[in-house]
């Protein structure tokens, strides 16, 4: 376990964040893995399928994420306080809630799977793939929430390299189980579904069996099991963060139904390319979530003026980390979009190739959105937050039909960097707004 509010702060985050932005590489390589596997061995309409059900996947995520975010922020500062009792009673009531609430969602998404998957307009040479690789994904959902939530604890505790060992082994795995299915056995869609369910779960009961063994060495008075007055205190960072999250996820369902429109072809480059942003924008996530935990810990021990610097570490690392991503995805597009799809995919990967040059020049803007998101996560200000996310949700959702009414696909693309041009204006100004608030100057 790490203090964070010890050490100049561009320092602590840059060592921080390392291992960090390492377990999201391997975190979005099995994600890759999946689609690039699935196009190239079973086609271009299976990666149309699993990409069609991605938006669905991401509002689960998004569930657990959020709960993620939720509890770091509180743990993060009772750790900080040196509170430890209540911090492993927050812990603990993380886990118990955790566990409830997504046997519900398992529930009710195996019961709703097709009229998720009508609800998004799937084509028809799709749809029953689409819908077994959405069911089993569902199945596992109590894998990736609790390992998702234990993530976040890690982090909380200043630990962010566990949660790489971890990532490491399951995507490993989930590499070798999605080729062993899908290019050894041919179980086409529903051997990737099969091989991250796998993966997920071996990696969830690894992270909770080594958690149990962590917090045990923690010695603090009072704890208790399950506290509703610790859920509420968790609910109230927790509950906006999965609303945007969810949100986010919602809207890009509608973008989702927007494009299958235009056929499976253009479903399958959108899914490609959309893949491969994902592991950019989670990439600057995750260095915002750091930026949180680093900003609780601080808050809690009092050491204000700390969290300005860590911002402006965080800001600077972020446009760090946009860089390669830029490179990559503009500089190279066609070789990126080569890795899911085959040669004679012509309209996919013209599809995915004018995605990523449109939209990849702006992840220097998101980047310094989220690091400024992770400030306000930290001090608690979820209305600023919630209010700058929900712009760029809102007009990227508008201006997707507009555009695409005007323009057709391509110009659907410019939605993401007015939304997050706007957005990033409006979450740098909160953040400085809460910094000058609190005297942090």
């Amino acid at each position: 376990m790490k203090d964070l509010t010890e050490g100049k702060p561009l320092y602590v985050l840059w060592n921080f964040s390392i291992p960090m932005f390492i377990s999201v590489i391997f975190q979005q390589l099995y994600n890759i893995a999946d689609s690039v596997i699935a196009g190239k061995f079973a086609g271009e309409d299976a990666l149309a399928a699993v990409g069609a059900s991605y938006p669905i996947t991401m509002i689960f995520m998004a569930i657990a994420i959020g709960s993620n975010i939720g509890c770091a922020v509180v743990i993060s500062q009772l750790y900080g306080a040196k509170q430890y009792g209540m911090m492993k009673t927050a812990i603990f009531t993380t886990l118990v809630a955790s566990a409830g609430l997504s046997i519900l969602l398992m529930g009710a998404g195996l019961m709703g799977t097709r009229s998720l998957m009508e609800m998004i307009r799937t084509p028809s040479n799709i749809f029953e793939e689409g819908a077994v690789y959405l069911r089993i994904y569902i199945a596992g959902f109590l894998f990736l929430y609790l390992y998702n939530v234990g993530t976040g604890i890690f982090t909380s505790l200043g630990d962010s390299k566990t949660p790489l060992y971890f990532l490491i082994g399951s995507s490993l795995g989930n590499i070798v189980l999605d080729y062993l299915f899908v290019a050894v056995f041919q179980w086409g869609v529903p051997g990737v579904a099969w091989a991250t369910f796998l993966a997920q779960g071996i990696a969830c009961v690894f992270a909770l069996w080594t958690l149990n063994k962590k917090i045990r060495n923690i010695h603090g008075e009072g704890t208790v099991l399950f506290s509703w007055n610790m859920l509420k205190k968790i609910g109230a960072i927790a509950v906006p963060s999965i609303l945007q999250q969810s949100f986010v996820s919602i809207g890009n369902i509608f973008i989702q139904s927007l494009i299958n429109g235009f056929g499976s072809s253009v479903i399958a480059g959108y899914s490609a390319a959309i893949k491969l942003n994902t592991f950019a924008i989670t990439s600057f996530t995750t260095l915002g979530n750091g930026i949180s935990s680093f900003t609780a810990q601080n808050l809690g021990a009092g050491k204000l003026k700390r969290i300005k610097e860590g911002l402006r570490a965080g800001m600077g690392i972020g446009v760090l980390a946009a860089l390669p991503f830029l490179v990559c995805f503009f500089g190279f597009g066609g070789q990126m979009m080569g890795l899911f799809l085959k040669d004679e995919s012509a309209q996919a990967m013209k599809t995915g190739v004018e995605f990523l040059r449109i939209v990849s020049p702006f992840y220097l803007v998101i980047s310094i959105k989220l690091a400024a998101d992770g400030v306000l996560r930290g001090t608690g200000q979820m209305r600023m937050f919630m209010l700058s996310t929900f712009t760029d949700l809102i007009l990227r959702v508008i201006l997707a039909y507009l555009f695409a009414y005007l323009g057709g696909v391509t110009a659907v693309w410019l939605s993401w960097p007015i939304g997050w041009t706007i957005a990033m204006v409006l979450s740098g100004g909160f953040a400085w707004k809460v910094i000058r608030e609190y005297s942090f100057l």
